[in-house]
């Protein structure tokens, strides 16, 4: 099975504009007379858990066999096609509107070329395990004569690096795990362990790409050495630069990222200098790389095979996801990015951001996993009060299970132990897991049944103290005040602390709710997610005079608030309360303790 992907007109054989955002695809199969093929295209692809029909992005689509004779084609359903080959030889061509400048689809236009594809390439059913041959060919366009290609994919004899060309896939889902950029984008290469990995931004950036090598380069080298091999022979890091952005997207031997034009390095600054966005940004290179041994190779057992024509539910991403979250901060300390009291303070906001609504206690952890399809990937206005993240608090169990299997194991074993088990057992082997594996490995590393209290974190609908837990490592676990509104900062200080219970951001004109925690103040009040704030005590409201406001008032001051719904202008009155103690906050209160959180246990 052949697939070649080109940006020409297939009727007029003219070049297309990019700016037309449309790939043309030419799907080339060896077939059996009179033998019907199934062409599908998924409905989801790995990593993220919604529907998201793929389908629907293509625009034309036609089939003919060696004597440019048409062959009809017969859809089934809204991603299926059945056709019946009338000679040796079936050519399928289709185009695909490209344009979504997500880690998720496909995007094209003068500056840059991407996709996925699983949203670009139909599967033959009957060839799904025979080896492909991608061509990816060029525009004749003279201004794109500098384009280059960025993928995953193995090159194929005389295609070199970065060239257009021939690639080649093991089976269908090789090729639609290896994602493609091209254009004219810049790109740095580093070696750990022997393997080469690529750097590359797709668009205009200034970030210092030495320092960013330096740094990531240091996050891959721990996680080849936490699980002992990494399981590919090259890696790519290929990013999305936009004025604002952020997301990932994991796969076998590379990801997709979306950041911030500027959240990479500034060639200005020392490497001690870090700013908050580019420390976030190297938090989702260490996620996304860590996922290729956490979920891309070890997974559910329900994800082995992948069904990508429907759902395929799971109660295990708090796991996958969780733990991977986990250990992206705490990677950043273990390779000197960050110091500890700046991973503390991490966490601690990741630990807010679940205790401050009431989601957990409505949502377990793995039906927020089961659920991802339609609660967490498709969040209502009502999420932060009736769903739990399986990212966040998965985070939170991992913390658990780190400390709790250094304690009970006396420092023998820790969490990193209980991944090279799952690598070993599970992802070297391609078995799928269950929520018992991780139980089970837990147990025996701890050296006794901690099934009860491991099985009460996953299914119940209660709060994880980890006050106990923490102090054993000589970490003080404190509730403290919100600082201000519409932030996680958090503070020690017991006078009053001005909270109304919901989240906004700037408009043009006013403040637009995005969240209202149930039972706030604001909720009392009526405001509900995107109102547009525009006055409170007849005064107009941004998000500096807001706050200046209500620090002004006393506790339970009532104040008059004016804002629109829709079109509409409302008012309703608002209670300014002191804070509730919903903050999360980590203080070391003994050095020698925390040490045995700190240390890599060797072999462990």
């Amino acid at each position: 099975m052949s697939t070649f992907v080109r940006q020409y007109d297939p009727i007029s054989n003219f070049p297309l504009n990019p700016n037309s955002h449309l790939f043309e695809v030419l799907l080339s199969f060896k077939s059996t007379p009179s033998q019907s093929y199934t062409l599908t295209l998924p409905a989801w692809l790995p990593g993220s858990y919604m529907i998201r029909d793929f389908a629907k992005n293509i625009t034309e689509i036609c089939a003919v066999n060696s004597k440019d004779e048409v062959i009809e084609l017969t859809k089934t359903d809204k991603q299926t096609w059945l056709i019946e080959a009338s000679d040796e030889q079936v050519q399928v061509r289709y185009q695909v509107f490209a344009f979504d400048l997500s880690v998720r689809t496909a995007y094209l236009d003068s500056q840059r070329g991407f996709f996925n594809g699983s949203s670009t390439f139909l599967q033959v059913e009957e060839l799904s395990e025979q080896p492909c041959q991608l061509s990816i060919l060029p525009s004749t366009l003279s201004e794109h004569s500098q384009w280059r290609v960025a993928t995953g994919l193995t090159r194929a004899n005389g295609t070199e690096k970065y060239q257009f060309g021939q690639y080649t896939a093991d089976n269908y889902q090789h090729l639609i795990d290896c994602p493609v950029a091209i254009g004219e984008f810049d790109s740095t290469e580093f070696t750990v362990e022997g393997v080469v990995h690529h750097l590359v931004f797709t668009s205009k950036h200034y970030g210092d790409t030495q320092q960013l090598a330096e740094d990531v380069s240091k996050l891959c080298q721990h996680h080849i050495s936490l699980f002992g091999e990494a399981p590919f022979k090259e890696y790519w890091f290929i990013t999305h630069l936009l004025a604002n952005g952020f997301g990932g997207l994991e796969h076998k031997n590379s990801t997709i990222l979306q950041a911030g034009r500027f959240d990479l390095p500034n060639p200005q600054q020392s490497s001690s200098q870090r700013s908050e966005d580019y420390r976030t940004f190297l938090s989702l290179c260490s996620h996304e790389y860590f996922h290729a041994w956490n979920v891309c190779r070890i997974k559910p057992k329900e994800f082995v095979p992948y069904n990508l024509k429907q759902e395929s539910y799971t109660k295990q991403l708090w796991a996958f996801e969780g733990i991977t979250s986990y250990y992206d901060d705490f990677s950043l300390f273990r390779t000197g990015i960050i110091n500890f009291d700046e991973y503390l303070a991490i966490i601690a906001k990741n630990s807010t951001r679940v205790n401050r609504g009431v989601g957990e206690l409505k949502q377990s952890i793995t039906a927020s996993s089961f659920d991802a399809w339609t609660k967490f990937y498709q969040q209502g206005p009502d999420a932060v009060n009736n769903i739990v993240s399986y990212y966040a608090k998965g985070a939170i169990i991992a913390l658990w299970l780190d400390l709790t299997i250094r304690s009970k194991s006396n420092g023998q074993y820790s969490l990193d132990t209980l991944m090279r088990e799952l690598w070993i057992h599970f992802g070297r082997t391609n078995i799928g897991t269950s929520e018992e594996d991780f139980i089970n490995i837990a147990s025996m590393l701890c050296g006794e049944d901690i099934s009860s209290i491991f099985k009460q974190h996953l299914y119940s609908n209660k709060r994880i103290d980890l006050t106990v837990e923490l102090a054993n490592y000589g970490i003080e676990l404190q509730q403290h005040k919100f600082k201000k509104l519409n932030s996680l900062e958090t503070t020690s200080e017991t006078n009053f602390h001005a909270y109304i219970g919901a989240n906004y951001k700037a408009q043009p004109f006013g403040l637009m709710i995005t969240q209202v925690l149930e039972k706030s103040p604001a909720a009392k009040a009526g405001l509900a997610v995107n109102d547009v704030l525009i006055a409170l005590d007849e005064v107009k409201v941004t998000e500096q005079s807001i706050q200046a406001i209500v620090e002004h008032q006393p506790e339970n001051s009532e104040l008059t608030c004016h804002f629109f719904r829709d079109d509409q202008l409302l008012s309703s009155t608002i209670t300014v309360i002191d804070s509730p103690l919903a903050g999360i906050a980590f203080k070391v209160v003994d050095d020698i303790l925390v040490k045995h959180w700190q240390d890599i246990i060797p072999n462990g």
